[in-house]
């Protein structure tokens, strides 16, 4: 039975990247109806920044840790457990400040975790997640940065979230942005229908 881990990181009720992903998820439940699917708000549940305590419990043995540090550990642990058992991640990430909200940034400091979700070896640095999961990625964009022009470089979303899953194995990564939401209704629009029409296209 397949596996889909939801994960959205905008507070807004009428938020575009919350909006893509849900109708993703959709087409994805009806094609999968006997499926799992785990899903979280990063920002709404107000996931946890990495402090002190958290990081000391991530590097304590597990037979040295105290009745406080298996607390702080339990609710990292449920997230990890999540990410391991997903076939399919789901992320709808906002383009804030030209990167991911930090919320988003803090699931990820929760999930990844030494021994855990990667490990060292003689020869690097290995993913410890089972092979062959896919991830899809929608964003939402005021502006455009297109190969090639002056404003790619600002695009610190999908660089960085590249580099993350990749780092963590991910067979395949697909990104589906809507872009130019602050150019005006008709361009707004325009955006989310071509990002539904790509939507559309992964599921015929």
């Amino acid at each position: 039975m397949p596996t889909l881990l939801h994960i959205d990181s905008s507070p807004r009720a009428a938020s575009v990247s919350s909006r893509l992903a849900a109708e993703f998820v959709h087409r994805w439940q009806q094609q999968n109806p006997n499926a799992t699917i785990f899903h979280r708000n990063t920002t709404i549940q107000e996931m946890p920044y990495l402090d002190e305590p958290a990081v000391d419990a991530f590097f304590t043995p597990v037979a040295k840790l105290t009745a406080r540090q298996k607390r702080v550990l339990a609710y990292s642990d449920q997230l990890v457990d999540e990410l391991l058992a997903a076939d399919v991640l789901v992320l709808g990430v906002p383009m804030w400040n030209l990167g991911i909200p930090a919320s988003l940034k803090a699931w990820f400091d929760q999930v990844i975790r030494l021994g855990r979700v990667f490990d060292f070896t003689d020869t690097g640095v290995i993913s410890l997640l089972p092979r062959g999961k896919k991830a899809y990625v929608f964003t939402a964009r005021g502006g455009t940065y297109p190969l090639g022009s002056a404003y790619k470089a600002f695009d610190q979303l999908e660089p960085y979230l590249r580099a993350i899953l990749g780092f963590l194995s991910f067979a395949s990564v697909e990104f589906i942005n809507a872009e130019s939401l602050h150019s005006g209704p008709n361009a707004a629009d325009q955006a989310v229908a071509r990002a539904q029409a790509e939507i559309a296209n992964l599921f015929a």
